[in-house]
């Protein structure tokens, strides 16, 4: 992968966006996509979306989600402690002794999940998972008074983990779930604005995802496109005491992740493995026999339909601090997307035979 391409996805990394509280990420895809299309708006759900060649046909949207999963600020106590509840997936059972970071008004600002010492719990209480109204956030503050100055009910806040490398080509970070798909979104974009192009392209950072995929209904009304596709990761099942049987075989440098099922329009996936084909570029399948899970099915379901497709990059330990994926896999789920785009042509029919 080129630099400026690696370092544009790092600082999509590290930069927090829980859903609802994207903002702060969406201007660095506005910044990225001004870049390479002259057409970029914010809509009032706060996607972001960049046309490019707005005149052709069909009308293709690709769509990655921005949003991560993280917490909000529901009390603080009089002693200065931060209750607080999920936003999105979150697994209670990874969240005491994580640094996090909350996102008040005056800034970021520092703390920690506390937790009380395994000297100090009875027998039967080290085996529990703790709920999350029974952990806390403590920023230090001496009362609630001076937790007030800082922070606020409403707070957004997010684990305090970035971007790492790890051997080869691996790398590490909580929110690779959907960086890697808004990132795939930008870069596809970038590759396609020096192509001679039928369709009409619109990228589109969605939010809300985590929260009901919300962005992605919204987006797609307005676009109106005649194939939509999402990009968004899949689990790589390369781990210890992964139940394949169950999920699938898929791993980390296997290649980007084509998707069959009733959700997706099979027009779309066959074309998806005929550029791979042509393109050589090595995929993995996984099969859906039910709602995906991604923004493919809300787009799907737009108006009187939409053509979708869903590609993604195969990723361990999802809704963790600790993701991991392949950059190769980063870089040809980006590749394939573009592939797939340049093979669109007027008067292509996308109708189930």
């Amino acid at each position: 992968m080129r630099n400026e391409s690696l370092q544009f996805f790092k600082s999509l990394v590290d930069t927090p966006s829980p859903a609802g509280f994207e903002q702060q990420a969406q201007g660095l895809v506005r910044g990225w996509l001004r870049r390479y299309v002259a057409e970029v708006r914010t809509d009032v759900m706060g996607n972001v979306i960049g046309a490019l060649h707005p005149s052709g046909r069909p009308r293709v949207m690709l769509a990655g989600h921005i949003d991560e999963i993280g917490f909000m600020i529901r009390y603080i106590s009089d002693e200065g402690f931060l209750y607080f509840a999920p936003i999105g997936g979150v697994d209670p059972q990874l969240v005491p002794g994580q640094r996090v970071i909350v996102h008040a008004r005056g800034g970021p600002v520092l703390g920690v999940v506390g937790k009380k010492a395994i000297h100090l719990m009875e027998e039967q209480d080290r085996k529990k998972v703790l709920e999350f109204h029974q952990q806390w956030i403590d920023i230090g503050a001496q009362g609630r008074k001076a937790a007030e100055k800082r922070v606020a009910v409403g707070d957004s806040v997010t684990v305090a983990v970035g971007f790492e490398r790890l051997d080869g080509d691996l790398v590490t970070g909580r929110a690779l779930d959907d960086k890697c798909g808004t990132f795939v979104v930008c870069e596809a974009l970038r590759l396609l604005s020096r192509r001679k192009l039928d369709a009409a392209v619109y990228a589109v950072s969605t939010v809300q995802e985590e929260l009901g995929r919300r962005g992605a209904a919204t987006s797609a009304f307005g676009i109106e496109p005649q194939v939509g596709i999402a990009v968004d990761v899949d689990h790589a099942t390369d781990f210890p005491e992964a139940e394949k049987k169950k999920i699938g075989d898929r791993k980390l440098g296997g290649g980007p992740v084509l998707h069959r099922g009733p959700h997706l329009n099979p027009i779309i996936s066959d074309l998806f493995f005929r550029v791979a084909r042509q393109t050589k570029i090595a995929c993995q399948v996984n099969a859906n026999p039910r709602d995906t899970g991604t923004d493919a099915t809300v787009i799907q379901l737009s108006r009187t339909g939409v053509a979708t497709g869903l590609v993604s990059v195969p990723l361990r330990y999802m809704h963790t601090p600790v993701e991991v994926i392949s950059l190769a896999d980063l870089e040809n789920c980006a590749k394939l997307l573009a592939a797939l785009v340049t093979a669109l042509k007027p008067g292509m029919s996308f109708i189930p035979k």
